[in-house]
């Protein structure tokens, strides 16, 4: 048997060995992932860069449908808002009808209309983070103006745009109606039909008409709010779906990636004994050799 008389350079590569275990240990312990740089699994690697991707993509879509949310929300509220003010309006129109009223009291009704005529310009205009949800795609401004030279006391400025928003790959979801077609459709324009009841009482003639064309506009409006309701429901399924998505996602990163911590730990123990037992020995061999220099 031949026996090596120098086995300096094996300790040496043995303990390169113990210290670069100790390291990865270390580092894994520190991160928690197995994987925290491409030679360390270069399959997993390539999975977790795959798997990544995905989490970021998921996470713009599942952001977009929040602000789909909201802002499908906030028209549905507002419309909600918009249908009370009309039921309002029916009422004060229907007690404006009584023959036995004074000129005085249709008077003070007709004002009160005038309030719930201006509170619906402001509704029209609701605004969501910034951007007015009925103006079709010009978002960036008021689509209604007050317009004494209209017949219904408004100018609708916005346009018939509809804005589609991605909440998912290849899928598109409609966020809006134009208030053109909320507020100002033929045989449902809701200015027209409470502007005409405010002039209605303030002559005292075709209150009867203005009050049935303020409660078709009110049911008009209401048949409207149904694309809200399935939009709500779209991006609601959606938002349970990319949230799932999310979760299994986070779970295979966790199983492509993810270190044992108790294997790391046991690891690095037992690098750490290596490395101390094999400088023990090459001190060892450097004090003999050191000796037998000096004899």
């Amino acid at each position: 048997m031949r026996v090596n008389p120098n086995t300096m350079p094996d300790l040496l590569a043995a303990l390169n060995q113990s210290q670069l275990q100790t390291q990865q240990a270390e580092l894994e312990i520190s991160s928690g992932r197995s994987v925290n740089v491409p030679s360390d699994n270069p399959t997993a690697a390539a999975l977790l860069v795959e798997n990544n991707d995905q989490a970021t993509f998921n996470a713009g879509y599942l952001q977009s449908v929040s602000a789909v949310e909201g802002q499908l929300s906030t028209a549905d509220s507002t419309l909600a808002s918009v249908v009370t003010a009309l039921q309002r309006a029916t009422t004060l129109g229907i007690e404006g009808a009584n023959g036995t009223l004074s000129d005085g009291d249709r008077a003070a009704i007709a004002e009160e209309l005038q309030g719930i005529q201006s509170q619906l310009v402001s509704l029209a205009n609701t605004s969501y983070e910034g951007r007015y949800v009925f103006a079709g795609t010009n978002t960036n401004t008021a689509p209604y103006v007050v317009d004494g030279n209209s017949p219904s006391g408004v100018s609708y400025v916005g346009n018939g745009g509809v804005n589609d928003v991605s909440i998912g790959s290849g899928y598109k979801i409609a966020v809006n109606q134009p208030g053109s077609q909320l507020f100002s459709a033929a045989g449902g324009d809701v200015f027209l039909a409470i502007n005409n009841l405010i002039q209605s009482l303030q002559s005292n003639s075709g209150i009867d008409t203005a009050v049935t064309a303020v409660g078709a506009a009110s049911s008009y409006l209401s048949a409207q709010r149904v694309f809200y309701g399935n939009a709500m429901n779209q991006a609601q399924s959606q938002t349970n779906y990319l949230s799932a998505a999310k979760q299994q996602i986070a779970q295979q990163q966790n199983t492509l990636g993810a270190a044992d911590l108790a294997i790391a730990a046991s690891t690095l123990t037992q690098t750490q004994i290596d490395t101390q037992a094999t400088l023990a020995v090459i001190s060892k061999l450097s004090q003999n050799n050191l000796f037998d220099y000096i004899k």
